[in-house]
């Protein structure tokens, strides 16, 4: 599997921790992983470590995000963006695999596929922010 699917994956993970809690998380991990069949151990091992960790680091990102924005709190935000911006911070801030140019550009082609029409350029701006 790829990086880029793995990310997107990676994304609709974190993306279901704002609509369920932590003791929640284990069965819906095993749910998602039960539709992936495609996935090999190794794939699904990364998905899974990666989710994770960026869930470890969701206070310290938010606060890295509402530092770099105006008007645009995390509270504020839509949960796609929040969550598309959550990956690419953890990956720019902890993630040593990851340039962070990398990072930047596949978190705004996450927007483009899965955002709104300004989420793009919205994201690619915070990130450019923080990278800085």
């Amino acid at each position: 599997m790829k990086r880029t699917e793995a990310r997107e994956h990676i994304f609709k993970m974190v993306f279901g921790l704002e609509f369920n809690t932590a003791d929640e998380m284990p069965q819906q991990l095993e749910m998602y992983f039960d539709q992936l069949e495609e996935a090999k151990e190794k794939d699904r091992e990364y998905i899974q470590k990666k989710a994770q960790a960026v869930a470890e680091h969701i206070e310290e990102i938010d606060r890295l995000i509402n530092e770099h924005t105006t008007g645009w709190k995390t509270t504020r935000m839509n949960k796609v963006d929040l969550t598309i911006l959550r990956l690419a911070v953890y990956e720019m801030k902890w993630d040593d695999d990851v340039p962070v140019s990398v990072a930047i550009n596949e978190a705004v082609e996450l927007a483009k596929r899965f955002g709104g029409d300004e989420s793009p350029s919205f994201i690619n701006g915070v990130l450019a922010r923080i990278a800085d």
